[in-house]
Order: C-alpha cells, then sequence, then structure tokens
C-alpha cells in the first residue's frame, strides 16, 4: 500500500519517511487543502530500473535534431505511432 503525505507532514517526519522508503516503500506527496497529489518518493533502485529500461528511438528525419524519451510501459509499436 503507498502511503500518501500531506508536504507538512512530510517535513515533520522527514528521517521517518526516508526510512520507509529506504525499506522499499512508496510515499505520495500532497499539497493543499484539494490534498493535490505532487510527487512520490521511490526508492532509488527502482527507479534506476525504471530509467534503465529506456530505449533510444530513431526519429528518421528529425535524428540529430531532437530527442523523445517513453515510459517503459508504452505500448505501441512504431508503425502503430507512424500511423497515429
Amino acid at each position: 500500500m503507498i502511503e500518501a503525505l500531506m508536504v507538512a507532514d512530510f517535513k515533520s517526519h522527514f528521517s521517518d519517511v526516508l526510512g520507509k522508503v529506504r525499506n522499499g516503500e512508496e510515499v505520495v506527496l500532497e499539497y493543499g487543502r484539494r490534498h493535490e497529489k505532487i510527487a512520490v518518493l521511490v526508492p532509488y533502485e527502482k527507479y534506476r530500473r525504471l530509467v534503465g529500461r529506456q530505449q533510444p528511438r530513431r526519429l528518421g528525419v528529425l535524428e540529430g535534431k531532437g530527442e523523445a524519451i517513453f515510459a517503459p510501459d508504452f505500448k505501441m509499436s512504431d508503425d502503430e505511432l507512424l500511423k497515429a
């Protein structure tokens, strides 16, 4: 279960929250009266695995002029993307 904390609670319990993250938990930070979710703290190893899975894609005529990074769970094939 992912724990959600208001920013004020996060500041008050910073060391405890970091301990939970170190133990593999994820923590959502919320802000304001409407509890707007603004960030998620995840263990670094999980973050590194997610970022490390991104594969470069060729951009065709834009190659060398820009880049695009797709999320690891992006399920559209190159052909489907080009036809969209």
